[in-house]
């Protein structure tokens, strides 16, 4: 028996499509795993599975969609959504993922979803056309930045004929992806990691009214926090001036100087994990003018603001077991990217070209490269949130192995 599935709580919304048929083997699957399965079966769904077999199999009463005075008054959609620790949409076709993305919830299945503070995952099922249309894919990016999971499509023969990516998942692998989801929890649960992220830019102050920053938002440092938390790492997020949502379960710790960014930090210590991605302004003026400077010509000068990455990557009393900088730069990335590490002596660099608008400062999207000791990694261009995605699986997989 897998232990990390036992007595897991597991909401199955099945979805119209003819890969509805999985859904049945997916439950004789997890009830051997000993989880507790219910199933909401939508309209389209009760097309190719019936409610008896789902109930014979789950040992649970089924849900559907009809909304009657004797289930309002149980409030399903809410208690459901309570009772559970993931929700599994399998098959969700095209339509349920655009009803999702603009946060429908005009049946039993799209409420449960909405009214829910628990992980979705998603199996999307289609054809080969409809999958790759723009219209679905803009769909599907957009619930994977709200933070629900995608489990496949995978490649294959269709039932209409065709040949191509929109396959259903198998139950074997829907089973797999679940049982890793709760097996790396576990196993970050049990570690107890702490973590902390600085993010955002900071300001220097020249007098009351006039400073130094930079053009960063913060997006890319606080969806690492949020993807941390998620994984079941406690967080704190030390955030420069940004005008963000703060991310659910972390502790942020909000400045405005590098200075301050820097007593925070040391404040924070100890953790196993320090991710340095924020974009902190490099010198700050030598003195501070306490009234405003009128209208003449001045000479400023500046000196230099203490570089927080390489604090802790060289706090030999404190240094966390894995310290993560990011590396903005605007040419020769991954030049600049080895030569920040080497110097500063972190473990990994997340380089990125602020360059491009397309992916740069203030941007929905990032492409990076992760720089180790002995090699470079490359993270293609996708939102920040499933950049932050791919950033902490590869955490979690440096403190689980």
């Amino acid at each position: 028996m897998n232990k990390s599935l036992n007595k897991k709580k597991i909401i199955l919304i099945i979805g119209g499509g003819i890969a509805a048929y999985k859904s049945l083997d997916l439950i004789r699957i997890l009830k051997k795993q000993e989880c507790e399965i219910k199933v909401v079966l939508t309209e389209s769904g009760k097309k190719f599975v019936t409610p008896l077999s789902i109930a014979a199999l789950s040992q649970n009463k089924v849900y559907q969609d009809i909304f009657d005075i004797e289930k309002e008054a149980e409030m399903d959609h809410i208690t459901l959504s309570r009772w559970c620790d993931v929700i599994l949409f399998a098959p969700v076709t095209a339509n349920s993922l655009a009803k999702l993305a603009a946060g429908k919830a005009d049946d039993l299945a799209s409420t449960l979803i909405l009214a829910s503070n628990k992980q979705v995952m998603l199996a999307p099922t289609m054809n080969v056309r409809m999958w790759l249309h723009k219209a679905t894919q803009n769909n599907i990016n957009k619930l994977l930045d709200f933070g629900y999971l995608s489990i496949g499509p995978s490649s294959g023969d269709m039932a209409c004929g065709e040949y191509g990516e929109g396959k259903m998942s198998s139950p074997e692998q829907i089973y797999e992806f679940i049982s890793n989801y709760f097996s790396e929890r576990d196993i970050v649960k049990n570690k107890n990691l702490k973590a902390l992220v600085t993010a955002g830019p900071t300001k220097e102050y020249i007098d009351p009214v006039r400073f130094i920053t930079n053009n960063s938002s913060g997006k890319q440092g606080y969806e690492i926090a949020n993807e941390l938390a998620k994984s079941g790492i406690q967080t704190t997020l030390i955030s420069g001036p940004s005008i963000l949502k703060k991310p659910e379960n972390v502790k942020i710790v909000k400045v405005e100087t590098a200075d301050q960014m820097y007593m925070e930090t040391k404040k924070a210590l100890p953790v196993n994990i320090a991710i340095c991605a924020a974009a902190v302004t490099d010198f700050k003026p030598e003195k501070y003018e306490i009234k405003k400077i009128k209208k003449k010509e001045i000479n400023l000068n500046f000196k230099r603001n203490v570089d927080i990455l390489e604090f802790l990557s060289k706090n030999n009393s404190q240094r966390p077991n894995l310290v993560i900088g990011f590396a903005a730069e605007t040419n020769d990335i991954l030049k600049f990217a080895r030569d920040k590490k080497n110097k500063k002596h972190c473990d990994w660099i997340v380089a990125n070209d602020v360059s491009n608008k397309k992916i740069g400062f203030n941007s929905d999207y990032n492409a990076v490269s992760v720089v180790y000791n002995d090699k470079i990694e490359k993270i293609e261009r996708n939102l920040k949130s499933q950049i932050a995605t791919k950033i902490v699986k590869k955490i979690i997989n440096h403190f689980v192995q």
